[in-house]
């Protein structure tokens, strides 16, 4: 199994393996693997001459020093996955010194808007750490393929609206979310949590659900205010935002059209531990 701490090395060796006619697969990651991750491998090594997976906490799209700090760090687990997966895959773990040359910083970018929504509106600078990082791990790849989780949507949206907007020659899979046996959905910040939040973190899948049911017959207004509502009764879970939206710009629904898909968005608290899912309303 071929493994690279450095960006230098691993572009030297991707220019001696691949031909004109190598199709290259790649899978971003911050690791603390899960299925969710193994599936997004899985697709890249059927539909690819040549998978690399990368494994880097980067820390400019970390807006909580603390969440930053407690990031699940499991590098030796998470190759021994990789590897029961297919041993051919190859592994870029680079240092932050690597990525960055010293200069721990994000560049800024215009994603049309789309940084302003749900997520960026509640974690500023997120985007553009998230969009500084994939730019440059695709410079360095050259991917043909990059494989994305359904899961953080609004960031797929981002990565989208960043390889077209810098006509990056890679085309954007987005993969199904992987969901744990009560439907949480998997998320490597679920490693934090503890038995009994995990098994009580059910109720963000079972009201996005009831959401789903309720936007079908009522106005998003309505929707957001019966879900805003449902957890001020729980004292386990604080609601950060609850938002149902045009997939396709991500502006909120004042009014449902029928030309138009929508999607429900949720970002939960539970232990200064941050939870995210979404559900296709259509």
């Amino acid at each position: 199994m071929q493994i690279f701490y450095g960006k230098a090395a691993l572009m030297e060796y991707l220019t001696s393996i691949k031909t004109t006619n190598s199709s290259i697969g790649f899978v971003p990651t911050m690791g603390a693997l899960h299925e969710g991750h193994q599936s997004l491998m899985l697709q890249s090594t059927k539909e690819n001459d040549i998978t690399v997976v990368s494994i880097f906490v980067n820390p400019t799209q970390f807006n909580n020093p603390e969440d930053l700090e407690k990031y699940p760090r499991t590098l030796e687990t998470d190759i021994i996955k990789i590897a029961s997966i297919n041993p051919d895959i190859i592994v870029f773990a680079p240092t932050v010194d690597d990525m960055y040359e010293g200069k721990t910083l994000s560049q800024s970018f215009d994603f049309d808007g789309l940084e302003n929504k749900m997520e960026g509106k509640f974690r500023p600078g997120h985007f553009d750490g998230v969009g500084t990082i994939v730019k440059r791990l695709f410079e360095i790849v050259k991917p043909t393929k990059a494989y994305f989780g359904e899961k953080d949507f609004q960031q797929v949206q981002i990565v989208k609206k960043m390889v077209e907007k810098n006509q990056l020659p890679v085309i954007i899979i987005v993969c199904p979310i992987y969901r744990e046996i009560n439907n949480l959905a998997m998320s490597s910040r679920n490693e934090r949590l503890t038995l009994h939040e995990r098994e009580e973190a059910a109720i963000i899948y079972k009201i996005l659900n009831e959401a789903k049911a309720k936007f079908s017959k009522s106005s998003a207004e309505k929707t957001t205010q019966w879900v805003n509502n449902e957890f001020k009764k729980n004292k386990t879970f604080t609601l950060e935002y609850f938002e149902i939206a045009d997939e396709k710009t991500l502006t909120t629904c004042k009014r449902k059209n029928k030309n138009k898909k929508y999607r429900a968005f949720i970002a939960v608290f539970v232990n200064n531990i941050r939870l995210i899912d979404t559900i296709s309303l259509n």
